[in-house]
């Protein structure tokens, strides 16, 4: 899997690390261009950061979340991150949220940014049902991601994974983030204007950076 690097001290690693996945069709530099490396170093904030590539095809045929691991996380790992945590923007996090479920132990932390909740199907079950909270899944599939996704998100209290929700109240996918907010805490759920775009997700990157980091 494709990656770019940033440290907050050259020749020193930082405790925490973070994992940025994008969008589909959106690249590592994408990242850079839009702000959010620097979102991070404006506020001196003592954190790794890894941009990652994600190819569309590999996370419609789950491949990329053994990439991710194999790739980035376990290595990670192995090199004494003390903390590390995903932050994906739409099909990133989806795939956050797929690694989260298949991968316990892997990542302290989740942000999502307007996260894909799915398709109508799936997310007209949970509506139709009550909700996240009173929906029921069964049994799942291995290959139903979409609904594992959900069920996680449900229960994720049990992983001990801390989770944060970021979305615009214009977003085309608002109504499924809404329920998904249904399953965290009100401070972990920062609905602002805007639509599934960079200036959203932008500005949900620097709320988030200050709400959970700090910094000057």
């Amino acid at each position: 899997m494709r990656s770019l690097a940033d440290f907050a001290q050259p020749g020193r690693q930082a405790e925490t690390l973070t994992i940025l996945l994008p969008g589909a069709l959106h690249q590592p530099e994408d990242f850079v261009r839009e702000g959010f490396v620097d979102a991070v170093r404006n506020r001196g904030i003592d954190m790794d950061l890894l941009l990652a590539g994600l190819l569309f095809d590999h996370v419609a045929g789950e491949q990329a979340l053994p990439q991710l691991h194999a790739s980035l996380i376990a290595p990670s790992l192995a090199a004494g991150y003390r903390h590390i945590w995903l932050a994906g923007i739409s099909i990133g996090g989806y795939v956050a949220m797929a690694y989260a479920d298949r991968y316990p132990g892997g990542v302290e932390g989740l942000f999502l940014m307007a996260p894909y909740p799915g398709n109508r199907m799936t997310t007209s079950e949970i509506a139709t049902a009550g909700g996240i909270i009173a929906w029921q899944p069964g049994d799942l599939a291995k290959d139903d991601t979409e609904r594992r996704n959900w069920r996680w998100l449900q229960s994720h209290e049990k992983s001990g994974i801390e989770v944060h929700l970021g979305y615009g109240a214009e977003d085309r996918f608002a109504p499924g983030h809404a329920m998904m907010a249904e399953a965290l805490p009100a401070r972990h759920v920062d609905c602002i204007a805007g639509g599934h775009d960079w200036p959203a997700w932008r500005d949900l990157w620097h709320r988030f950076l200050e709400r959970r980091f700090g910094g000057a």
